[in-house]
């Protein structure tokens, strides 16, 4: 494994009198994002219709103000590889929302395949920040259907699913190169081939909820956080202090 240091070739190291100063780096949130006139409060008469509908309709909404992959979530899981439960995160996109949960796909020898073997339980964060809203969901995960994950496979570009196929996700390779050179012989091997398989390797995650919290920043740090606990067909929605 190469040793990176502190200043890689051709950086500059950053001048300490005009570094950003952290600490001084705020936002204050006003009710209503949409400029509209109207300072509307995160009620839980929101959720009068499940915690699904709302979850779709904030999406939707920061797709129509132009938010980057509107669909994006952090998923955090479990690794045991140390002995010890450590917390890992990292940026996945949600393929699928229903009353049952988010679904997102992945290889499932990668790491958060295998964290998720072992311990069948994530949480996964939506952001907006430029809506001032997020989105907290918790729950047992499971994998999909083999059908579900086929379907979402064939409404991939080609190039993904090549991708699917060439990498061996999470694992360690030498260099871009290589990875090129894997690429261009599963390129290679598809050539002849009009409808690319399903890796035996590859699926789709359901992440089922026990838990969804919604939250809305508001001005003064006093943000607005509504939780729903979620048991079969019951659903309960309580208001968080921030």
């Amino acid at each position: 494994m190469r040793d990176l240091d502190n200043s890689p070739a051709g950086q500059e190291t950053a001048d300490p009198a005009f570094s950003t100063d952290l600490a001084a780096m705020r936002a204050d949130y006003a009710g209503n994002p949409f400029g509209n006139g109207e300072d509307t409060d995160l009620d839980e008469a929101w959720l009068a219709g499940g915690w699904e509908p709302l979850l779709r309709h904030w999406i939707e909404q920061a797709t129509a103000v132009g938010v980057a992959e509107p669909n994006a979530m952090v998923v955090a899981t479990v690794s045991l590889a140390s002995g010890t439960p450590r917390p890992v995160a990292r940026t996945v996109l949600c393929k699928g929302l229903s009353p049952d949960g988010v679904t997102f796909y992945t290889n499932y020898d990668s790491a958060k395949g295998t964290q998720l073997a072992a311990v069948p339980f994530a949480a996964a964060t939506f952001v907006w920040p430029a809506l001032g809203r997020q989105v907290h969901l918790r729950g047992p995960v499971e994998e999909v259907p083999l059908e579900t994950t086929t379907l979402y496979w064939r409404s991939r570009p080609r190039d993904s699913q090549l991708g699917a196929w060439a990498s061996q996700q999470s694992r360690p390779i030498g260099s871009r190169a290589e990875l090129d050179r894997m690429l261009a012989e599963t390129t290679a091997q598809f050539a002849e081939v009009d409808e690319i398989p399903v890796p035996p390797h590859w699926g789709g995650y359901l992440l089922r909820p026990d838990e969804v919290e919604f939250w809305q920043g508001r001005r003064g740090r006093l943000h607005n956080r509504i939780r729903v606990r979620i048991d079969g067909a019951t659903m309960k929605a309580e208001r968080l202090q921030p």
